[in-house]
């Protein structure tokens, strides 16, 4: 099963109880609290304290004092809290088991997905299938619908409200608005419109744009809760056309920044990620790949390397060399 302990996603073959995870990790007689999906578990039920797919663990122990802390690393939307960094579509797979599989190994916590009508009356076998939200449960993934195939503002702010009724008043989406059916660009007239629309009805939107420094800034005036400047055409993997424009958005935003679409591989994913963007959605780049769960633990890792990078800071560039050894006290 996989669980997550202490903001990382691991996977246990043998842990039943709380007790077998514990002794798994070898911690012994160590004194330690554990807190289990947000509960605190005193010790004397470690051992009857079921585990389940996608159960979330604290684990904590005493130090010395006087160290300095670390605040956690997370990714913050309107309020909610994220350890992943990645959002991943579900879209192009080969079928539903595939994308299962994927999502898992990703480490994603947001999930995107589009809002269609349900299959005619007529065709009884189409609607006794294994829906989408079986596999994207809401009690392991955010679920953030997404306006995909919308070309009017009026459309999107409909497929918004039918997938709050749908998802029982979730009120997180993603707006996109199709302008060109070649590109697939964002018609920004439109995208503006639905923005306002959206927040004014108490949505909290992320919003699919084009890389324009200045229209951002415009929807995150507007209320939008996060900007997702596309790096390339959607579903393209040309990766980041044009990483000065994003940097300019990153560095003016006040609301997380997630580069959307165009990124193809995981060096694309970490390039995003160390000019200091909050996340990257991607779909096509995974459920694509020869081995789409093979790349999703290599995108999952990718976005990780890239979030500890920017975060590190990069050595300053140099015109010319610079010796690592010292040049004094040469040897010979």
């Amino acid at each position: 099963m996989q669980l997550w302990i202490n903001g990382e996603q691991t996977e246990f073959r043998d842990a039943v109880t709380l007790a077998d995870l514990l002794h798994e990790l070898d911690y012994g007689e160590r004194r330690i609290a554990v807190e289990h999906n947000g509960e605190i578990v005193p010790g004397d039920q470690h051992t009857t304290t079921q585990l389940a797919d996608g159960d979330r663990l604290e684990i904590v122990h005493a130090i010395g004092g006087g160290q300095a802390q670390v605040e956690s690393d997370t990714l913050n939307v309107a309020g909610r809290r994220f350890n992943s960094r990645l959002l991943v579509g579900t879209g192009k797979y080969a079928d539903l088991d595939e994308a299962e599989a994927a999502l898992s190994a990703s480490g994603t916590e947001i999930v995107t997905m589009a809002i269609r009508r349900t299959p005619a009356f007529t065709d009884p076998d189409a609607r006794a299938k294994r829906n989408l939200l079986d596999v994207v449960s809401p009690e392991r993934y955010t679920p953030l619908p997404n306006t995909a195939g919308c070309a009017t503002a009026d459309d999107a702010v409909r497929a918004c409200r039918m997938a709050r009724e749908l998802l029982d008043g979730h009120n997180l989406v993603k707006l996109e608005v199709i302008g060109d059916e070649k590109t697939l660009y964002p018609d920004m007239t439109e995208t503006l419109a639905a923005a306002e629309k959206l927040v004014a009805d108490d949505f909290d939107v992320m919003v699919y744009t084009n890389d324009d420094p200045i229209a951002c800034r415009r929807l995150e005036s507007m209320g939008c809760v996060a900007i997702m400047p596309l790096a390339g055409p959607i579903g393209s993997g040309l990766g980041i056309q044009n990483r000065y424009n994003v940097l300019e958005i990153v560095e003016n935003a006040d609301v997380p920044v997630l580069v959307d679409a165009g990124v193809g591989t995981p060096s694309d994913a970490a390039i995003a990620m160390e000019l200091g963007c909050d996340g990257v959605l991607m779909n096509t780049a995974i459920a694509q790949a020869g081995k789409p769960v093979l790349m999703a633990q290599a995108m999952r890792h990718a976005v990780n390397a890239g979030r500890q990078g920017y975060l590190a800071g990069r050595m300053p560039r140099r015109r010319y060399a610079s010796a690592s050894s010292p040049a004094n006290n040469l040897p010979f």
